[in-house]
C-alpha cells in the first residue's frame, strides 16, 4: 500500500500550457512544494515521465526504499506523477526512482525541478522551501531599468566562484554568506557596474567550471544554501550592482542522476543523435522541438528573474545551438526541411525566450555568447531577429589579443586587426568580452599575453583596457585580469592575491579602478555605446604610427571625448590631431600616468585647439602621444 495521497498542484490550465510549451512558471507546480492535506502537513511531488509505468519517491524517510511511495499518474496523458506524502518536512533528501516501460529499465534520478540539492558528489535532490526569504533590495528594483538599459554603463567583472579568493584557513572557496562581505565590497572598490557568474546552478563535476549542469533550479551547495545565496544577490543590489548568470541551455551532461535517459526514454535531450549529442563535450543536446522541454528551459529562465532577482542571463554557447552542422562533419548532420544548415526548433526556442524575459521583467537584458555571423542576434523577435538584448563580440576580442601579442615593433604590419571591428561595431548590441576562455588551456593570462619586460607588459595592458572602454560597446574582463594575474586561471584554487603587493601590480588595479569610474561619469562612452552616431574616426589610417583617434559622443555635443592610441613604445610629440569643434582640450585620463605604473609622458593642462583643418576636421590641437599609451580628453571652452 502506498503511503501517498491523491493531491496537485495543476489545473487542466496547466496542464494545456505544458503541453504547448508556453507554461513558463512550472517551478511553481513541478518539484517538491510544502503542502497541507486534510489538516496534516507534508510534502506534495511532481515529476514528468511519461514513459514510466512506476514512479516511486525514495529518500533517507523510507531508507531508500520504493515501495512505500509510489506516486501517481494523471489521467490527462500528461505523463505526470504526483502526490503528496504526509508527515514529511522541508530539508529531506529524495530522489525519483523511475520503472519505464522501455524495456524495464529502472532510473534513479534527482528531481530537476529540485530547489536545492546534495553537496556534489553526492546526488540526492534536497526539498527546500525559497518563499520566505526577506528581500531587502526594493530601491534596486525600483529603478533598475535606470541603471540595467542599453544606454547605461556596463563594466562587469566575470567571476568564478570557487576560485575568486579562498578563506586562507581553511583552504576552501569562500562561501556566498562570504562573498556577501568581500566580493561586494571589491567589486564597489573597483567601481564595476555588474558582476556575471560563470555558472552557480548545481553541477557534479568541478573541471566543467559549472558548465555542465544537473540542478537547474538549485544554486550549488557548494558554497551555500539556496537563501544564503539569496542574501549574496540581495547585498550586490543593495550596493548598486546588477547581477548576470551564466545559463546553459544548450547542453547537459549523462550523468546517471541528470536528465539524460530520464524515464528510460529520450526525454529531455532529441533522440536523433546526429541532433541530441556534443561531441565536443560529450554532452546531451535538448530536444528544442519538443514543447515540454521549451516549458522547461524558458521556465528555468524566468525562475532565476523571478525568485533570485537576477538582473541579466548571458545564455552559453548559442552558436552550437544554432547550427546543426556545428563541430560536425559531412554526414554526422542533416539539413534543415529548407536544406539549411540551421537548427529551427533552436531558433525558435531562443525567440520564445527572448519574448518571454522581456515581456515578464522590467529592466533585465539576454547577452548571447554567440561566434557566428549569425545575422540579427540583438534585434527584436518581431522584426525577425533573435531578441537578445547583447551579443560577444568574439570577432574584436580574436582580433584584439592577436595584435597585442605582437611585438610593437610589427603592429604597422597588422593595423587593420585594430581597426576591422568598428566596421562591424554597430550590426549588434556588442559586448566586448575578455572572458575566462581566454586565459586557460596555455593561452597565458591576458598580462602574460602581452610582449616586452615587466614595464611593457603592464603598458600594454593598460592601453588594451583603455581602448576596450573608449571602444563602442559594453566590457567584461575576467577576474584577476584587473590587477595583473600572471599565471593561468584555475578552477580549484584562489587567484593570486599576493601579487598586490608588488607595487605595480597595485598600480594596475589602481589604474582599472579609474578607468571604471571615469566610464561610468563620461556619457559619451555608454549613451551611444550600440550606434553608429556614438562614434566617429579621426585618424585609422596611420599604420606607420600604429596610432589609432576617434571620438566618442552621448546624447549631449558638450560631453563628446576624443581617444588617441598609441601602439607602439614610441612617444609622439607635436602630434597634429584633426579636431571637430574649436575650444580647449584637457586630458581626463592617461594610461602612462606615474600613478599607474606608466613613465609619467603627459600633455599641458590644456592644449588649444587652433583652426587649422586636419583629419577631414575643421581644427586641430598638437598633443603629446605617451609610449604604449592612451589619452582620453574633454573639450573645453
Amino acid at each position: 500500500m502506498s503511503h501517498v495521497k491523491a493531491f496537485s498542484l495543476f489545473t487542466e490550465f496547466d496542464i494545456n500550457l505544458f503541453k504547448a510549451g508556453k507554461h513558463y512558471r512550472l517551478y511553481e507546480k513541478f518539484g517538491a512544494h510544502p503542502a497541507e492535506v486534510d489538516g496534516v502537513e507534508g510534502i506534495y511531488f511532481a515529476v514528468w515521465a511519461p514513459s514510466a509505468n512506476h514512479v516511486y519517491v525514495v529518500g533517507e524517510f523510507n531508507f531508500w526504499d520504493s515501495k512505500d511511495h509510489l506516486l501517481n499518474v494523471r489521467w490527462d496523458g500528461s505523463g505526470i506523477w504526483e502526490g503528496f506524502i504526509p508527515g514529511l518536512k522541508m530539508g529531506v533528501q529524495y530522489k525519483y526512482k523511475i520503472h519505464s516501460n522501455n524495456n524495464g529499465i529502472i532510473t534513479e534520478k534527482a528531481d530537476p525541478y529540485a530547489f536545492s540539492c546534495e553537496e556534489p558528489p553526492r546526488t540526492a535532490s534536497v526539498a527546500y522551501d525559497i518563499e520566505n526569504y526577506n528581500w531587502k533590495d526594493k530601491d534596486w528594483l525600483s529603478y533598475r531599468k535606470d541603471k540595467n538599459g542599453l544606454d547605461k554603463p556596463y563594466a562587469v567583472l566575470e567571476v568564478h566562484l570557487g576560485s575568486w579568493m579562498y578563506n586562507v584557513e581553511e583552504n576552501r572557496p569562500l562561501s556566498y554568506i562570504e562573498l556577501a562581505d568581500k566580493l561586494v565590497n571589491y567589486l564597489k572598490e573597483m567601481e564595476y557596474t555588474h558582476v556575471e557568474f560563470m555558472p552557480i546552478m548545481e553541477y557534479p563535476y568541478d573541471p566543467s567550471w559549472g558548465y555542465q549542469l544537473v540542478g537547474y533550479f538549485a544554486p550549488t551547495s557548494r558554497f551555500g544554501s539556496p537563501k544564503d545565496f539569496m542574501f549574496l544577490v540581495d547585498q550586490l543590489h543593495q550596493n548598486d550592482i546588477g547581477v548576470i548568470l551564466d545559463w546553459v541551455p544548450s547542453h547537459f551532461p549523462s550523468d546517471d542522476h541528470g536528465l539524460g535517459f530520464f524515464d528510460g526514454s529520450h526525454l529531455y535531450e532529441h533522440p536523433d543523435r546526429k541532433k541530441g549529442y556534443h561531441q565536443d563535450w560529450k554532452s546531451l543536446i535538448f530536444n528544442y522541438g519538443r514543447n515540454e522541454i521549451r516549458s522547461f528551459l524558458i521556465s528555468n529562465a524566468i525562475f532565476w528573474l523571478d525568485k533570485y532577482h537576477i538582473d541579466g542571463l548571458r545564455v552559453d554557447a548559442v552558436a552550437s545551438m544554432l547550427y546543426l552542422d556545428y563541430s560536425r562533419e559531412d554526414g554526422e548532420w542533416e539539413p534543415n526541411m529548407y536544406g539549411g544548415r540551421e537548427n529551427l526548433d533552436a531558433i525558435s526556442f531562443l525567440k520564445d525566450f527572448n519574448t518571454e524575459v522581456y515581456a515578464s521583467f522590467e529592466g533585465v537584458q539576454t547577452i548571447a555568447e554567440e561566434s557566428t555571423a549569425f545575422p540579427m542576434v540583438t534585434k527584436p523577435e518581431n522584426l525577425g531577429g533573435l531578441g537578445f538584448g547583447m551579443k560577444w563580440m568574439m570577432g574584436w576580442m580574436h582580433d584584439t589579443l592577436e595584435y597585442f601579442q605582437e611585438d610593437p615593433i610589427n603592429r604597422r604590419y597588422h593595423h587593420n586587426k585594430i581597426t576591422f571591428s568598428l566596421a562591424y561595431a554597430f550590426t549588434e548590441n556588442f559586448m566586448l568580452p575578455l572572458s575566462h576562455d581566454e586565459v586557460v588551456y596555455g593561452k597565458h593570462s591576458i598580462l602574460g599575453r602581452m610582449p616586452g619586460d615587466k614595464w611593457q607588459k603592464l603598458a600594454n595592458l593598460r592601453l588594451l583596457y583603455a581602448y576596450m572602454y573608449a571602444h563602442p560597446g559594453a566590457n567584461l574582463m575576467f577576474m584577476g585580469s584587473e590587477f595583473g594575474q600572471e599565471n593561468e586561471w584555475s578552477f580549484d584554487k584562489s587567484l593570486d592575491w599576493n601579487l598586490l603587493e608588488d607595487p605595480q601590480h597595485h598600480k594596475m588595479k589602481d589604474f582599472v579602478k579609474e578607468l571604471n569610474k571615469i566610464y561610468k561619469k563620461t556619457p559619451a562612452f555608454y549613451e551611444k555605446a550600440f550606434g553608429i552616431e556614438g562614434f566617429e574616426w579621426i585618424n585609422y589610417e596611420n599604420f606607420e604610427d600604429s596610432i589609432i583617434s576617434f571620438i566618442r559622443k552621448g546624447h549631449d555635443e558638450k560631453n563628446d571625448i576624443v581617444v588617441v592610441c598609441n601602439f607602439t613604445p614610441v612617444p609622439r610629440e607635436k602630434h597634429l590631431l584633426g579636431i571637430h569643434k574649436p575650444g580647449h582640450l584637457v586630458e581626463i585620463l592617461n594610461s602612462d600616468d606615474k600613478k599607474f605604473g606608466g613613465s609619467g609622458v603627459k600633455n599641458a593642462k590644456k592644449i588649444k585647439i587652433g583652426k587649422k583643418p586636419w583629419n577631414f576636421k575643421s581644427n586641430s590641437a598638437k598633443i603629446t602621444i605617451p609610449p604604449l599609451g592612451v589619452v582620453f580628453f574633454k573639450i573645453t571652452k
